[in-house]
C-alpha cells in the first residue's frame, strides 16, 4: 500500500507542478468565462438597431408595425423610390419598404436594404411584417373580432407529477439542461482522463522506465498508483473549477458588470416579465443540486476507475506508439459512445426501458445516470435503481482492476510484438 501511495504522489505532483496544469486548470476557465462575459456584456449593452423606413402610399399597414429592441419601423409620406434608393446608397437608411398606391394585403412586400442584413435579422423583419399583415387580414374578416380573438386564445396547459407538485415546464427545462451538461462532462472525463492514463503507461513502457520501476514495485502497484494519481489530478481540477465558478459568480460579475443587474431588472419590470424570473428561481430552488453534485462525484470516481484500468491495460501492450493502441482501444471507447447515445434518449425520457438499462449497465451508467438524476430522485430514478447502479459500477471496477492487473503484469515487460485481444484474454486468465 505504501508503494502505491508513493507512485500516486509521484504521478500527482509531476502533473500538478507543471505550468501547463495551472494554465489549463485556472487560465483556460477564466479565459472562457471572460469570452462569454464579453458576449453577454455586448449583448446587453448593444444599442445597434436595424431601422426600416416604410413609405406606405396604399395605407395597408395603417402607419403601424410593431418595433422591438432589434428592429425599428418608421413611416414617411411623399418620398419616391428614387429618393429612397439614393438614401440607401449613401447608407443613411438601413432599408426601406416602398408600397405604391393600389397595393392590397394579398400583394408581396419588397424590402430594399442599404447594408448587408444577416439571416436572423431578415427573419425577424419578415416575422414583424407578417404578424402585422395577419392582424390586418383578420380585422378585415366579416366576423366578430372579439369572438375571433377568444377562439385564437391558447389555454394554459400545465403538468403535475403525483410525487412532485412543482413539475413545471421551467423545472423540466432546467433539468434537461443540467442533465445534458452533466452527461457530456462525464463523457469527456472518461475519454480524456482514460486516454491520459493510457498515454502515461505507454510513455513509461516505450522509454523503458517501467523496467526500472517494476524492479522495486509490483506491476499491479504501479498500475494502481498511476490510475489513482491521475484521478487525483482530475478531481483537483474539478474542485478548482467549482471554486472558480462560485468566485466568478459572486465576486467578478458584480465588479465587471455593476449596472447590468439593475438594468435587466428594470427592463423586466417594464415588460412585465418579473413573474418569469420568479418561476426560474422557484424551479432552480426545487432542483436538488446537492444530490446531483454528490452523484456526479460518485460516478466520476467510479467511471474513471473502471475505464482507467482498461485504458492502462491497453497502454501496457503498446511497444511502438499510438498506432498500435488504436485497434485495441476501439472496444473500450465504443461503450462510452454508446452511453452518450443512450443519454440523449434519457434526458428526454428518463423512465424508458433503454434509459433504465443504460443507467444500470456499468459501462454506460456514469454517462446515462447523470442525465436521469438531474430529472429528479425518486421521480425519474428510484432509490433502488440508483443504489443498484452504484453497486454494479464499483463491483465492475473491482473486476476490471483485477482483469487489467493480470494483463499489465505480463504486457508491461513484453516488447516487439503487437498482441491481439485473444492473447490479452489468455494473459488475464493465465494461472500464476
Amino acid at each position: 500500500m505504501n508503494k502505491i501511495i508513493l507512485i500516486l504522489k509521484r504521478e500527482f505532483l509531476s502533473r500538478v507542478q507543471k505550468k501547463t496544469f495551472l494554465l489549463v486548470t485556472i487560465g483556460l476557465p477564466i479565459l472562457i468565462c471572460g469570452i462569454y462575459a464579453s458576449i453577454i456584456y455586448f449583448s446587453v449593452t448593444n444599442t445597434s438597431q436595424t431601422k426600416i423606413l416604410v413609405v406606405d402610399n396604399a395605407n395597408i399597414f395603417k402607419d403601424t408595425i410593431a418595433s422591438n429592441a432589434d428592429i425599428s419601423f418608421s413611416f414617411a409620406k411623399n418620398e419616391s423610390s428614387d429618393q429612397l434608393n439614393k438614401r440607401a446608397l449613401k447608407k443613411t437608411l438601413d432599408g426601406y419598404i416602398y408600397i405604391p398606391a393600389g397595393t392590397t394585403l394579398a400583394d408581396s412586400i419588397q424590402i430594399v436594404t442599404g447594408k448587408k442584413i444577416g439571416i436572423i435579422t431578415r427573419q425577424k423583419i419578415q416575422d414583424d411584417i407578417n404578424n402585422r399583415l395577419r392582424e390586418l387580414r383578420m380585422a378585415a374578416l366579416p366576423i366578430n373580432q372579439g369572438l375571433l380573438k377568444q377562439a385564437q386564445q391558447e389555454s394554459k396547459v400545465s403538468f403535475e407529477n403525483v410525487n412532485d407538485k412543482n413539475d413545471s415546464d421551467m423545472k423540466a427545462g432546467i433539468g434537461y439542461g443540467v442533465g445534458f451538461a452533466s452527461g457530456i462532462l462525464i463523457y469527456l472525463i472518461l475519454l480524456l482522463y482514460g486516454t491520459s492514463v493510457m498515454r502515461g503507461v505507454m510513455e513509461e513502457k516505450v522509454n523503458r522506465i517501467a523496467e526500472i520501476v517494476v524492479s522495486s514495485v509490483k506491476p499491479f502497484q504501479l498500475m494502481m498508483g498511476k490510475i489513482l494519481g491521475i484521478g487525483a489530478v482530475g478531481l483537483l481540477q474539478f474542485i478548482i473549477w467549482i471554486v472558480l465558478g462560485i468566485g466568478l459568480k459572486l465576486i467578478l460579475i458584480p465588479i465587471l458588470f455593476p449596472g447590468i443587474g439593475h438594468s435587466i431588472g428594470s427592463q423586466m419590470d417594464a415588460s412585465g416579465s418579473t413573474a418569469q424570473v420568479q418561476q426560474v428561481l422557484q424551479a432552480l430552488s426545487s432542483i436538488n443540486f446537492t444530490m446531483i453534485l454528490s452523484m456526479f462525484f460518485i460516478y466520476f470516481i467510479g467511471g474513471y476507475l473502471l475505464y482507467a484500468s482498461l485504458f492502462a491495460a491497453i497502454g501496457c501492450t503498446v511497444s511502438d506508439g499510438q498506432q498500435d493502441a488504436q485497434g485495441l482501444q476501439l472496444p473500450i471507447t465504443l461503450p462510452i459512445i454508446f452511453g452518450f447515445v443512450i443519454m440523449m434518449q434519457a434526458i428526454n425520457n428518463p423512465t424508458s426501458g433503454l434509459s433504465v438499462f443504460g443507467s444500470l449497465f456499468p459501462l454506460t451508467s456514469p454517462v446515462v445516470m447523470m442525465a436521469r438524476v438531474s430529472q429528479g430522485v425518486p421521480d425519474a430514478v428510484s432509490y433502488w435503481q440508483l443504489t443498484l447502479s452504484i453497486v454494479l459500477l464499483f463491483a465492475t471496477f473491482l473486476f476490471t482492476t483485477w482483469f487489467a492487473g493480470k494483463i499489465y503484469r505480463t504486457g508491461i515487460l513484453m516488447y516487439g510484438k503487437k498482441p491481439t485481444w485473444k492473447e490479452l484474454m489468455k494473459w488475464a486468465f493465465k494461472k500464476t
